[in-house]
């Protein structure tokens, strides 16, 4: 086999290649860095000159590619979203028109059955996706985004890739051969981006709190945002500390380049930083080109609790948007919308509780809306992403509660203790 001369044979247009995506089907999307957004396009333009008709495209957290192209407004009578982790994208379609948030269908499912979902309960017809240029042994690579699309990409009767030179090759699980594509469509673009937001004052607070509990020696998980980065910071001076994370970002990659990391102490992959997708800037995807100390594997793997909790004294850290007096978490709804997803949450919670060691710690402000709304409350506004039984430690601004093994009473006198002082009369009478 010639892996070049497959290549070419199987080198289309983007119009070519969206053409071979049947009507009145199911298609699975790359999500955050890997959405191909030439292929996007082309799939807009088949939507707008009613080609497509019922078009069911699956996919976690969209970003600019999909929102300029298949998500907008105008098509969603012929592209049918259905999301399993909303973004500001669909966010904002309903925020523009909420008696269109029927069409934004959203499908409750954790990240880590995701894999399974894609490729055993749905009949992919096709799955786009962006991956990093083939090699001379005829290999792609998923790049930033191992995730589901690994899984849902030998899953879809047809796979079409979107070569982009700007995709980082990454080392890991799940290489991709020429021989499995169906078609092959090249367009250069910057990947995109996400910055990390400056700090506030509450979370530089969270961030003091949350290092405190981290010691030499940790395995971490981290989520998305400035607290995340935060904490990332104040732990600079830790020795031989691990990586084991749904998300790889641009803070915990500083971890490593200051060597505060070595995954030497790691009891799986030792020596490699692990995650299932990537999401930071251009600086940090040149870093993880070709870089042996990351690596990349599918959701179901890095996100199975029983496989985090191999490695001893994983330290998990999430956000959420509501506590109960309970300890339960609300993390995904907000002000009577789906606000994003379940996410990894839960398992990364159970993994690290089952971690020899670990400590799983769910973190958020004291307050909402410009203080006017507490997120420690009686009753949640939503559903319980993370269940009380599960809860170990939740930190605000004001300190730090450890609920394992309290009462219900001894669990909401130690959350009200953390809540903002404003709104701790108005939760006491609340018991």
């Amino acid at each position: 086999m010639n892996p070049a001369a497959l290549y070419q044979e199987k080198l289309l247009s983007a119009d070519q290649a969206a053409a071979l995506v049947p009507d009145n089907s199911d298609v699975a999307m790359g999500m955050a860095a890997s959405e191909p957004p030439a292929l996007l396009a082309a799939l807009a333009a088949r939507a707008r000159s009613h080609e497509l008709s019922a078009l069911r495209l699956w996919y976690f957290h969209s970003m600019e590619h999909a929102r300029a192209t298949v998500l907008q407004r105008e098509l969603l009578d012929r592209i049918h979203p259905h999301c399993m982790f909303m973004s500001g994208v669909e966010r904002a379609l309903i925020r523009a028109r909420p008696e269109d948030a029927a069409l934004i269908h959203f499908a409750p499912v954790a990240f880590s059955e995701a894999p399974r979902m894609l490729s055993s309960e749905i009949d992919l017809r096709a799955c786009i996706t962006t991956v990093s240029p083939m090699d001379r042994h005829g290999y792609f690579s998923f790049g930033t985004n191992n995730d589901y699309i690994s899984v849902a990409a030998r899953s879809a009767e047809k796979l079409i890739v979107e070569v982009n030179p700007n995709m980082p090759r990454v080392h890991g699980e799940s290489p991709l051969h020429v021989s499995e594509v169906d078609a092959v469509v090249e367009h250069a673009a910057p990947l995109q981006e996400v910055r990390e937001a400056k700090a506030r004052e509450a979370d530089d607070a969270i961030a003091d709190h949350i290092a405190a509990m981290i010691d030499d020696g940790a395995c971490l998980q981290m989520g998305i945002g400035n607290l995340p980065g935060a904490v990332c910071r104040r732990l600079r001076n830790r020795r031989n500390l691990g990586i084991h994370t749904e998300l790889m970002t641009p803070p915990l990659a500083e971890l490593v380049a200051c060597g505060a990391v070595s995954n030497q102490a790691k009891k799986t992959y030792r020596g490699r930083s692990v995650f299932t997708f990537a999401l930071g800037d251009t600086a940090f995807y040149r870093w993880l080109d070709d870089n042996p100390a990351v690596y990349s594997l599918p959701v179901d793997i890095v996100n199975d609790p029983r496989h985090i909790a191999k490695n001893d004294n994983v330290i998990s850290v999430n956000a959420t948007l509501q506590v109960d007096l309970s300890g339960a978490c609300n993390s995904e709804h907000m002000m009577g919308h789906q606000y994003s997803g379940s996410g990894g949450q839960l398992d990364f919670v159970r993994g690290a509780n089952a971690s020899r060691g670990g400590l799983s710690i769910i973190a958020c402000r004291s307050t909402a809306q410009q203080g006017s709304v507490s997120r420690i409350v009686a009753h949640l506004d939503g559903p319980v992403t993370t269940p009380r039984n599960d809860v170990r430690v939740i930190v605000t601004e004001f300190g730090h509660a450890d609920l394992y093994g309290k009462t219900l009473r001894e669990r909401a006198e130690a959350l009200i203790a953390i809540a903002h002082p404003r709104f701790r009369d108005e939760l006491a009478r609340a018991l």
